[in-house]
């Protein structure tokens, strides 16, 4: 816990409009690749195709759509940024390792390393300044 302290105390001393538009963008493109997924699942079963043998499938098709949703409204809005980050992540890593196993796509696979850098810096940074985090502690 004493890590998190410090670290957002340091974020919050080194916080910067561009750097919390950034989490919006980020947000808002996970909060969309969820609306996408939910309105066609035919394409992630298709992504996770190379992977059907193995157990999960269906919670895999029924985790990456809503944990996009909620975890890109929570991002956008800066509430529980790193839970939601954490609940992001190993999406991101088999995005990650789908386009690297499967047939490669590089704008995909930049895209997915792109965002996965992104999520990682956002779980160490934190929401920032201006978020619903910081304002709900100000409040207190």
């Amino acid at each position: 816990m004493g890590i998190v302290k410090s670290l957002n105390k340091w974020a919050n001393r080194h916080t910067y409009l561009p750097i919390d538009l950034l989490r919006i963008i980020l947000g808002a493109f996970l909060f969309i690749k969820g609306l996408y997924f939910m309105g066609d699942s035919q394409i992630l079963i298709d992504l996770i195709k190379p992977f059907q043998n193995l157990a999960g499938n269906v919670i895999i098709i029924h985790y990456v759509a809503p944990a996009h949703l909620v975890g890109g409204l929570l991002i956008i809005f800066g509430l529980l940024t790193r839970l939601a980050i954490v609940a992001q992540l190993p999406i991101l890593i088999g995005a990650v390792i789908i386009n690297l196993s499967a047939e490669v796509n590089s704008t995909d696979l930049v895209l997915a390393i792109t965002v996965l850098l992104l999520c990682i810096f956002f779980l160490l940074y934190g929401s920032g300044k201006r978020s619903a985090d910081y304002y709900f502690k100000m409040q207190q």
